[in-house]
């Protein structure tokens, strides 16, 4: 039917406590090419993906498909090294399984990053974006992650977005960016459905409505978290310019190309964040 029951939920959870003991505090999602910070991770317990019931499996490069559970910087924590996007098949639910399977596990804070496209003309490639806020596009058309009977086990039936991503782990990101020199823009996400790159028509459009940054993913698992009552900090690594005029192509190289020089900045960044909480 599209939608998760809590069983599903449920199945997966107890299949991650097989295998590890630690009670993470922080989750992390880690987009294209972005998978860096997990190779950090102290005390590593690493799961694959695909041996977790109902996991979403990534096929896309640059996504390795592990969940990597230990400490960094102090801080127990989860890491997926890797997502499942919308355009390999799965429902916007099972895309929120992962968050689904935080919350249970009790994890309070969910740092969520992605590889994305400027449309913003002044953002060059490698740069940093905390994301203040999103378009929920593909949710307004009816893709939700949140589709179905509502689970009140993990929030009501019609929760608040006006604050998807947290001012305070915002100003604590802000104020490592500024104690580690690393530039660190801020602005808007959208997510598209993919897996085409867009137009130059969509560009301009969506540089229309106020977006900063586009990508494919992200959304649908901040709206789980948000509907859970966790915190969310979430950091785009732009990886091509905005291609107003037509003029440039985007390839999923470049993506990965230009995480190579966006993760170590993510990776001080998040590391800051971890150290401060």
């Amino acid at each position: 039917m599209g939608f998760l029951t809590y069983a599903d939920i449920e199945n997966a959870v107890q299949a991650i406590l097989k295998h590890t003991s630690i009670q993470p505090r922080i989750g992390m999602i880690l987009g294209s090419g972005l998978g860096l910070l997990a190779e950090s991770v102290a005390s590593a317990n690493k799961i694959a993906t695909r041996d977790i019931p109902g996991w979403p499996a990534s096929t896309v490069e640059g996504h390795a498909g592990l969940l990597v559970c230990g400490e960094l910087e102090g801080q127990p924590v989860l890491v997926l090294q890797g997502r499942a996007h919308y355009y390999e098949g799965y429902s916007m639910a099972k895309i929120g399984l992962p968050v689904r399977v935080m919350q249970r596990l009790g994890i309070e804070i969910l740092i969520v990053t992605n590889a994305a496209g400027a449309v913003d003309p002044d953002f060059v490639p490698g740069d940093l974006m905390l994301i203040t806020d999103h378009i929920n596009l593909i949710g307004m058309a009816g893709l939700t992650p949140l589709l179905g009977p509502n689970l009140d086990e993990f929030g009501p039936r019609f929760p608040d977005m006006s604050q998807v991503y947290d001012r305070d782990l915002m100003a604590l990101a802000q104020q490592v960016a500024k104690e580690t020199e690393i530039p660190l823009r801020e602005g808007v996400y959208i997510c598209l459905g993919g897996p085409a790159f867009e137009t130059p028509a969509d560009l301009r459009f969506l540089r229309g409505i106020g977006v900063d940054a586009v990508g494919m993913s992200t959304v649908a698992e901040a709206t789980v978290a948000r509907h859970g009552g966790m915190r969310v900090l979430g950091i785009s690594g732009i990886s091509n310019k905005a291609n107003l005029d037509g003029e440039t192509v985007t390839t999923h190289e470049e993506v990965l190309e230009a995480g190579k020089v966006i993760a170590p900045r993510l990776s001080v960044l998040i590391r800051g964040v971890l150290r401060q909480l």
